[in-house]
């Protein structure tokens, strides 16, 4: 019942066309239920008795009935399709507006791929079973009660031996559809990993052709098709068990009427016209439990669609903005205290584990520590990526569960590890950061970071990067997404590892432009030490736990991680990344 609640919810404004078309379903079948008696009458009353004018007028009526029928059938597929197609918009554009809302804890519920199916393949099923089943849906019901009732009307002892038939098909359609059910609930799961064998393969084409590894990932898809195949081919196979068990029962049936029924005449207590008649409403009973099984056999499918994407839409998000949730963040002051946080709340152990140190407005931090040990959770806190699990991280003297999430996300800005570019020119992603920037301010933000250095050899703000970025190297991509973030003109800017791709002459230029912005808190996480050493303060992180704070001649001078890294990077003279 949920999930013919969430259909009927989602028909929004397409209700009315789903209405018009059941009615134009049923007017149809009432016509073609006419048409038999129709017949019956021509054949006792007219060609029996040889009466033409009773044969016209009859027949009149039945070509009238037929295109009436035509018509009303051809409003129905109007209606059904524009129904059809309605829902299927209405439940995408539902998707995706509830995976905007997604936290990250909610998106780590689904995988990408899943989500993918649940937008596309899923929808299209429950399109199509609507489309093929609508009809069948309302028609076959129809058929099969008026057509038994006017059956019987005809002859009572015929319909007797129709409905012996009906028991055994009713356990066969059970039978088969509690069967297959389960199977297409698989089904729908291989089709995500195929789309999940897809995303990754695709995504890493370059990687795959610089590591010469396209026979191992052609094995790995071949293997997940043929699973699919398998998975198919075994639903289907049992599905189609239901077309020659009602073939099976109608031809006999068939026989069984056609040899009551002739002996009857024989007798007398029975008219040719009358047999003819009750044959034409015994093909349409029998063709509407046909409707009716595949019905059943459509819809066991689509439930399963409905349900995969009533998932998405009940999902809950876990992060949202308060009731009466502040609007302003007042300056980029940043505290942790006592923050201990872990992904899940069954996980064994925290990711991070009672941290605690202050940032002044306008500070720049350099966070240091090896991989792992929680550097990029630590920041994604302050933007309420996540959630703490104890403890509390403030934004401007507020817990960032005070404000408003637009609010505050906008007054933090993030360059995440992984950077990400859309497809489209430079000026389409810079605006990104704010939609009503001008050139010149897209120009000033690229000029900090040191993007203005390529910006003209890529054709400038109208230059093509690709799909994802392709046509710019790794450098480049941090650079632009630094632009972008400096475009927010936020309070806290957040630079997570963003400079890792540049040589140590251009992270020193960026580094040095930024040092500029005195209104805004810099949060530098790196692995090397020379991008934080000229930082206000350091925070070298071990496992989860604050290991040490001080600036760089505090922590060279006494803490033993902080001059381990130096040595292996800047004392040997090495200026690379810690290993």
């Amino acid at each position: 019942m949920d999930d013919i609640r969430l259909l009927l919810h989602h028909f929004g404004p397409y209700k009315k066309d789903a209405a018009v078309g059941a009615l134009f379903v049923l007017l149809e079948t009432t016509l073609e239920l006419i048409i038999p008696i129709l017949m019956s009458s021509i054949i006792d009353d007219g060609i029996m008795k040889r009466d033409m004018q009773l044969i016209f007028v009859r027949g009149a009526l039945m070509f009238a009935c037929a295109i009436l029928a035509l018509l009303f059938g051809l409003g129905y597929a109007r209606s059904t399709a524009r129904a059809a197609m309605g829902l299927g918009a209405s439940l995408r554009e539902a998707e995706f507006a509830y995976v905007q809302r997604f936290s990250f804890s909610n998106l780590d519920s689904f995988e990408t791929s899943s989500l993918v199916t649940r937008m596309t393949s899923d929808v299209t099923v429950i399109q199509n079973a609507l489309v093929a089943s609508f009809r069948p849906m309302l028609r076959g019901p129809s058929l099969l009660v008026m057509g038994l009732l006017l059956a019987c009307f005809m002859s009572v002892p015929l319909a007797l031996i129709f409905c012996i038939g009906l028991p055994f098909m009713a356990v066969a359609l059970f039978l088969v559809v509690h069967h297959v059910a389960p199977l297409y609930q698989v089904l729908q799961g291989v089709m995500d990993r195929l789309n999940d064998a897809l995303e990754e393969d695709l995504t890493a084409i370059r990687a795959v052709k610089a590591y010469v590894r396209e026979g191992y990932v052609a094995e790995r898809f071949d293997e997940v098709n043929r699973d699919l195949a398998t998975t198919a081919t075994r639903t289907f196979r049992s599905a189609v068990l239901n077309t020659p068990i009602f073939q099976l029962s109608m031809y006999a049936t068939c026989v069984g009427i056609l040899w009551v029924g002739g002996n009857m005449i024989l007798e007398g207590t029975l008219e040719v016209g009358t047999l003819t008649g009750f044959m034409t409403y015994v093909f349409q009973i029998v063709n509407s439990l046909m409707m009716i099984s595949n019905v059943f056999l459509l819809m066991a499918r689509a439930i399963t669609s409905v349900h995969r994407v009533g998932e998405v839409l009940a999902e809950e998000p876990t992060l949202v903005s308060p009731e009466k949730a502040l609007r302003e963040v007042p300056d980029g002051s940043v505290s942790f205290k006592n923050v201990s946080f872990k992904y899940r709340q069954d996980a064994e152990q925290n990711v991070l584990t009672d941290i605690s140190f202050d940032i002044p407005a306008g500070a720049t931090v350099g966070i240091l520590g090896g991989t792992g040990s929680g550097k990029s959770t630590l920041v994604q806190l302050i933007a309420r990526l996540y959630d703490v699990s104890v403890g509390k991280v403030c934004v401007g003297g507020h817990d960032v569960r005070d404000y408003d999430l637009v609010d505050l996300r906008d007054a933090v800005g993030v360059v995440l590890q992984n950077n990400v570019l859309f497809t489209g020119a430079v000026r389409d992603n810079l605006l990104w950061g704010n939609p009503n920037a001008s050139d010149e301010e897209m120009l000033h933000a690229c000029h900090l970071a040191c993007a203005d250095e390529f910006l003209d050899r890529i054709g400038g703000l109208d230059g093509d990067l690709g799909q994802g970025g392709v046509n710019v190297s790794g450098g480049q991509k941090q650079r632009l997404c630094i632009a972008r973030a400096l475009l927010k003109r936020p309070k806290v800017l957040i630079l997570d590892d963003s400079t890792s791709a540049l040589d140590m002459a251009t992270d020193a230029r960026v580094r040095k432009n930024l040092e500029s912005l005195d209104e805004i808190t810099k949060i530098v996480i790196a692995q090397r030490v020379a991008s934080v050493m000229q930082a206000d303060e350091i925070v070298i992180l071990d496992e989860g736990r604050v290991h040490a704070t001080g600036t760089h001649d505090d922590l060279l001078a006494h803490d033993p991680i902080y001059q381990e890294l130096y040595q292996s990077q800047i004392g040997s003279g090495i200026h690379g990344e810690a290993v």
